[in-house]
């Protein structure tokens, strides 16, 4: 079980590299449904 003190030093790193992620997925989509390039 995590403890409420160890979450955050679990769940800022996640928030930091997931969320880059899934932008950088979502903007590659948008880029080729819309054939930008």
């Amino acid at each position: 079980m995590i403890t409420l003190n160890s979450f955050p030093s679990i769940f800022v790193p996640l928030v930091g590299l997931v969320f880059p992620a899934i932008a950088m997925a979502s903007l590659s989509l948008y880029v080729q449904k819309n054939k930008i390039f």
